[in-house]
């Protein structure tokens, strides 16, 4: 079960993502800087810190990767920094932590599960309580936009 404390930990960057970018930027008055500095944290945990452990470990080798999984791998990290960049411009024209995020993460629910269903399709038919479940988040979502707190 240790696998649900990370689950956790994500949740918790993840939910205080928007609102902490959001500051930044403010604070560099800029999107961009504020998106670059984003770049750099991406670089210092997800390069630095696998280099140094997989050395350590002799596992730092070409003959540890393959084509398929390095192209699937750097496709993901590709879609992580998209939306990283997506987030910025939104606040950059105009968007604010409280409007954007609840979208965020009412549809990225949505995405995942249909995505995940394409490329690892289920052995047995989705039930309809999923569809069921797909308005709930997106009624979930509108329901915390419509009723956030003023800006």
């Amino acid at each position: 079960m240790t696998w649900t404390l990370f689950v956790l930990g994500a949740a918790l960057s993840w939910g205080a993502y928007g609102a902490t970018l959001h500051t930044g930027q403010a604070q560099l008055g800029s999107g961009l800087r504020a998106l670059l500095c984003v770049g750099i944290a991406y670089f210092l945990i997800a390069v630095v810190i696998p280099v140094i452990t997989l050395g350590s470990q002799g596992q730092l080798g070409a003959s540890g990767f393959n084509a398929s999984g390095t192209t699937w791998a750097i496709g993901a990290g590709a879609l992580g920094a998209i939306g990283a960049a997506c987030i910025t411009f939104s606040f950059i024209t105009g968007g604010r932590p409280l409007y954007v995020m609840p979208l965020v993460f009412g549809g990225a629910p949505l995405i995942n599960v249909l995505v995940s269903m394409v490329l690892h399709p289920p052995k047995e038919a989705p039930s309809p309580m999923l569809y069921l479940g797909f308005l709930i988040t997106a009624a979930g979502a509108a329901i915390v936009l419509y009723n956030r707190p003023p800006a």
